[in-house]
């Protein structure tokens, strides 16, 4: 009796364990498939819309014409239709993921290696005489046509703060107004460390009074003498107002001469220059003939 009570718990006990399993690994699954979504874009190139982390995907169809052509310039004399039609039956060729960002790219590389692939599991045996030149050449071809600009539907910019406001504080006890800590700023002016200086005291720099103008007639009334006249005189004795008896300052006499009459040429200072002037001409003279003979 007592054996039978045990294995009646213990099936219990495994019922239990069993339904829980089911349950538990249904609802993963269950997630699993709703999390994960793939957006199948119609070309390889252009641009693709999709959320953050899906899975971008292009049919076969889209590369269909660059295989044939790929395959066509191998010179590994492949079947490059038969290629052509088996990669159009492939319904998805994976390539990457939208990034957690506002926009990204899958370069023609990316597209390329990922056609190679598909193409080579496809077992299509019209590769040619060399299997993997063939898939080069496919690879090459697909890479050089293909590119994919993605764009996150589901992305949010982050706020900026506004200007003039304290960021947020994450942890610590500063202790100081506004959750910022209590040792002095390092920011010019004081700022506290909120990145904006207060505005600069100038009232204590000197600043010219705006005046009122002044009339010619008051500032230079009609029977007082303007700015530089009535200047005293002064003589050679360094007194003022001595009238007549100013005198120039030192005196100069001629010098005495020989006896003879200013500016007379003498009688010996023409003869030799008559003299020189004729020696001089007689040298031109014989020196042009001897260079004429």
């Amino acid at each position: 009796m007592r054996k039978t009570t045990i294995w009646q718990t213990t099936r219990k006990a495994l019922t239990v364990t069993a339904l829980a399993t089911m349950v538990t690994g249904g609802a993963l699954l269950s997630a699993g498939t709703a999390s994960a979504a793939t957006t199948l874009a119609n070309a390889c190139s252009g641009t693709v819309n999709g959320g953050m982390g899906d899975t971008v995907a292009i049919t076969g169809t889209s590369v269909k014409e660059l295989v044939r052509a790929g395959a066509r310039e191998a010179g590994t004399l492949a079947l490059y239709d038969v290629a052509a039609n088996d990669i159009a039956k492939v319904n998805r060729i994976d390539l990457g993921t939208v990034p957690n960002a506002a926009g990204g790219s899958i370069e023609g590389k990316a597209i390329g290696a990922a056609v190679r692939q598909a193409v080579k599991d496809t077992k299509s045996w019209g590769l040619g005489l060399n299997p993997e030149k063939t898939l080069n050449s496919i690879e090459h071809k697909v890479a050089g046509s293909c590119g994919l600009t993605t764009v996150a539907t589901n992305y949010v910019a982050p706020t900026l703060p506004t200007p003039g406001t304290t960021a947020p504080q994450q942890g610590g006890n500063g202790g100081g107004t506004n959750g910022l800590p209590c040792s002095p700023s390092l920011l010019p002016g004081g700022s506290n460390g909120t990145g904006y200086a207060p505005p600069r005291d100038y009232g204590n720099l000197p600043v010219a009074q705006p005046g009122v103008a002044v009339a010619p007639g008051v500032r230079y009334p009609a029977n007082s003498p303007l700015p530089g006249e009535g200047a005293p005189q002064y003589g050679t004795d360094g007194q003022a107002g001595q009238g007549p008896d100013v005198r120039n300052a030192g005196n100069a006499e001629a010098l005495a001469t020989d006896g003879m009459p200013g500016g007379d040429v003498q009688l010996p200072m023409l003869l030799a220059v008559l003299v020189l002037a004729g020696v001089t001409a007689a040298l031109v003279r014989t020196w042009v003939l001897r260079r004429v003979s």
